[in-house]
């Protein structure tokens, strides 16, 4: 089995095994991910080379793909407010990366990368003292006492 291949099959493992906690930071650190690889293809003054414009919109539009998946597994009926707000700032992001994948300006990407990244420390946060939890309720499958 070649490194590709492996490396895939541990991607897909991790993916199908996770708690729906981990799969939200899984989403989170792929947005993260494809928006700094975005951000890095700014020279130092701030400028898109025309060499990386196509590689710039794939990262960005593979990024809004992202939020646009955490943005429908949202449950607006049990999310209540939160739900709310999320959706809020996921079209908030998708607006933004639109723009920002036609102006290609740094300074447009970059209070979008942080806010993401903020989010996704913050669900990492929560998905691990949720893991770590105390399991409030245990169902008996066998009774041996009759």
């Amino acid at each position: 089995m070649g490194y590709n291949q492996a490396y895939n099959a541990y991607r897909d493992t991790n993916v199908k095994t996770a708690s729906q906690g981990r799969l939200i930071v899984l989403l989170y650190e792929g947005a993260v991910k494809q928006l700094t690889l975005a951000n890095s293809m700014f020279d130092e003054n701030g400028k898109l080379p025309v060499r990386s414009i196509e590689a710039f919109g794939k990262a960005i539009l593979k990024a809004q793909e992202i939020i646009t998946e955490l943005q429908v597994s949202l449950d607006m009926e049990k999310g209540g407010e939160i739900a709310k707000n999320l959706m809020s700032l996921y079209i908030f992001f998708n607006k933004e990366l639109t723009e920002t994948n036609i102006s290609k300006d740094q300074k447009r990407l970059e209070p979008i990368l942080k806010m993401i990244s903020d989010l996704c420390e913050s669900w990492r946060q929560a998905a691990a003292s949720s893991a770590n939890a105390p399991q409030t309720q245990v169902q008996q499958t066998l009774n041996i006492q009759g």
